[in-house]
């Protein structure tokens, strides 16, 4: 517990942090990576650089100041990091090396203004923050570990098969080198993928969303390739997947980790909706809703049984930038024809002849509000969203301005978490 003191010096930091938190996380990371070189092989080198890591973490630290005598209020934020940090392999002896580099950011970027005082007392609140983490993930690692068809650390999968998607977008089915059980996943959750790059200094390790239903003797990931803008580079560790991991190679996953899943037990109408490879979490959740009605053995014989929310009505919405890019359409329209209780969408920003063509596409241009609320049930749904941030600032917008309540909204960052 911390003292009453201590939490009176925090409160205080949070304008400073509100100001020149994202300073302190840069000096941070710079300090951190000098120091300590071998870390970059646990660190998404590209989030580095486009800055998102860095304000990531500026606005976890922000958040624990001011809710430092309620850090009870941010466990969902620490739950969600530490599904990350199990998934990279981040262990209990990496967290006095961040602290002490924590520590030494504020003095540098603050001056003046980071005193013998103020750096106790962060010093102090590290550490009860540490342990929170270090705690929860703890009971991380033993049920990966531990659970059937589970490991511990990163274990061998072959390319058992690649499919192209779309244009950008390739299917990566992986099996199990040694033959025996994978772990179960939840749907909507994802696995680290460890890479060995040619050419490479270090490792590089980046999540990716498991695009299938569980239940599988396979998992599959299904990967955009991310191209180099004038804004960004070409994605290091997707490049490498659709050049190198061909049909036989070797690849090193994490057990599934993540807390963006579907709920099973909702038996509400639930709508999805995603843009680009956002795509990925919500073919699994919405093969798994298609797969809910299941057949059962029973004493008497074989017998229908449906199981929570096995018919529970389903509105699957998907935006593309036309029918070249818009990946795995065939298995939906496959699902949508074969179960009555699903209904698809599709949005093209800007479609080809071909589409207009063959009536591919429901909507041109973007999804709008009015369309949502046309398509949709409203606020007597559950909402999942997944895409690019743009994609999601605005679907969160249409969603609050349709009256659906935040405990019905869910959604996933790829890469480190922002606010919509």
């Amino acid at each position: 517990m911390l003292k009453q003191e201590t939490i009176a010096i925090i409160k205080s930091t949070v304008p400073v942090l509100e100001e020149h938190g994202v300073a302190v996380t840069k000096r941070f990371y710079e300090l951190l990576f000098t120091n300590h070189p071998e870390l970059l092989n646990l660190f998404n080198h590209a989030n580095q650089k486009q800055g998102r890591q860095q304000g990531a973490l500026a606005n976890a630290v922000y958040a624990a100041a001011l809710h430092i005598d309620r850090l009870e209020t941010i466990l969902p934020v620490v739950k969600g990091i530490a599904h990350k940090h199990r998934s990279l392999g981040v262990k209990p002896e990496h967290y006095p090396v961040v602290g002490e580099h924590l520590l030494l950011a504020m003095k540098d970027v603050l001056g003046d203004g980071a005193t013998e005082e103020v750096l106790a007392a962060w010093g102090d609140a590290y550490q009860v923050i540490a342990d929170a983490f270090i705690g929860v993930e703890k009971s991380m690692y033993e049920e990966a570990e531990g659970q059937h068809g589970g490991w511990e650390g990163f274990r061998a999968f072959r390319v058992e098969r690649r499919v192209k998607e779309s244009e950008v977008i390739t299917s990566f089915y992986l099996e199990p080198e040694d033959g025996k059980a994978i772990a179960d996943f939840l749907p909507g959750q994802y696995v680290s993928v460890k890479l060995d790059i040619p050419g490479e200094a270090y490792t590089h390790i980046r999540q990716y969303s498991l695009s299938d239903s569980p239940g599988k003797p396979y998992y599959r990931i299904s990967v955009k390739r991310e191209e180099a803008t004038s804004e960004k580079p070409e994605g290091t560790a997707s490049n490498a997947l659709h050049r190198y991991a061909e049909e036989g190679e070797r690849i090193w996953l994490s057990a599934p980790a993540g807390q963006f899943v579907l709920d099973q037990d909702d038996d509400r109408p639930v709508v999805l909706l995603s843009g680009g490879v956002g795509i990925t979490p919500m073919m699994s959740m919405l093969k798994t809703l298609a797969e809910a009605e299941v057949v059962a053995e029973t004493k008497a014989g074989t017998a229908k049984m449906a199981i929570a929310g096995a018919s529970r009505p389903v509105t699957f919405i998907h935006a593309a930038r036309n029918g070249e890019f818009h990946a795995m359409r065939e298995q939906t329209d496959e699902l949508a024809e074969a179960h009555e209780h699903i209904t698809v969408y599709y949005c093209y920003q800007n479609p080809t002849e071909d589409d207009r063509k063959r009536n591919a596409f429901h909507r041109e241009g973007f999804i709008e509000r009015e369309w949502l609320e046309l398509i949709t049930p409203g606020a007597d749904a559950v909402y999942y969203f997944c895409g690019p941030i743009p994609f999601m600032k605005q679907i969160n917008q249409h969603l609050k301005q349709l009256g659906v309540p935040e405990s019905s909204i869910y959604y996933e960052f790829f890469g480190p978490a922002g606010q919509l």
